[in-house]
C-alpha cells in the first residue's frame, strides 16, 4: 500500500511590531559596530539581525540614521544610573565609591569602541554625539556626587570635585593607552583617590614589590 509523504506546517515566526523589529535590528548593529566601526555594512547587519536587507531600510532611511540610533541606545544612561542609585546610602564611603567606580568601568569599557565610532562619523553628526557623551558624563559625575555626599566632611575636596576625579580614574582605568603599565580595578581607584600614593608609616604592605 503506498503511503503518502505526512505533509507537516510549517510554523509561522509571529510577525514583529515595527518598534520590536526597531530595537532587535538596533540590538543586532551594537556589537558589529564594536568590531568593525562605522564600515559595518547592512548585509552584515541584516544577517546579524535575521531579517532581509530591504526590512533595514524600511525602518531606517540610511545607514547612518541606524548607526546613530544604535549609538543612542547603546549611550543611553537609564541602565547605569539605576545601578547606581541603588548602590547603598548607608555602606561606608570606600564601599560606595567602589561600587561606583564598579559600575563605572564597566560601563566605559563596554562602550569604549562605540565612543570611538562616533568620533569618526561626519563633523556635523559626530559633534552631536560627543555632545550627548559629555552631557551623559556630566549626569554620571552628579550621581556620583549624591553617593559622596553624606560624607562630604571626611573628604578635603567636594564631592563633587571627588566625583569628577572618580570618573577620569575610572574612564583611565578601563583604557589600554591610558592604564598602562598596571591597570587598576575599582578597589585601586578609590585607593589612590582616598589614601593617595604616599606610603604611610602605619602602611604593612611596602608599596611595589
Amino acid at each position: 500500500m503506498n503511503q503518502q509523504p505526512v505533509q507537516t506546517r510549517r510554523r509561522r515566526v509571529p510577525a514583529l511590531s515595527p518598534d520590536e523589529r526597531r530595537a532587535a535590528i538596533i540590538a543586532a548593529t551594537i556589537p558589529l559596530l564594536c568590531t568593525h566601526g562605522a564600515a559595518v555594512t547592512t548585509k552584515q547587519i541584516a544577517e546579524a539581525a535575521g531579517v532581509a536587507e530591504g526590512t533595514i531600510f524600511g525602518v531606517f532611511p540610511d545607514k547612518a540614521s541606524l548607526i546613530l540610533a544604535a549609538l543612542g541606545t547603546a549611550f543611553d544612561q537609564e541602565s547605569v544610573q539605576r545601578q547606581l542609585s541603588a548602590i547603598d546610602p548607608q555602606a561606608p564611603l570606600r564601599e560606595r565609591m567602589r561600587d561606583a567606580a564598579a559600575i563605572l568601568m564597566r560601563r566605559f569599557e563596554a562602550n569604549a569602541q562605540l565612543m570611538m565610532v562616533a568620533r569618526t562619523l561626519p563633523m556635523e553628526v559626530g559633534r552631536r554625539q560627543v555632545e550627548q557623551l559629555m552631557e551623559g558624563r556630566r549626569r554620571l559625575t552628579e550621581t556620583v556626587a549624591a553617593i559622596i555626599e553624606p560624607d562630604r566632611a571626611l573628604l578635603r575636596r567636594s564631592p563633587g570635585s571627588t566625583a569628577g576625579l572618580l570618573v577620569l580614574l575610572s574612564i583611565a582605568s578601563v583604557r589600554a593607552e591610558l592604564a598602562e603599565p598596571e591597570v587598576l580595578d575599582a578597589d585601586g581607584v578609590v585607593a589612590v583617590l582616598l589614601d593617595g600614593l604616599l606610603v604611610h608609616p602605619t602602611d604593612t604592605t611596602g608599596g611595589d614589590a
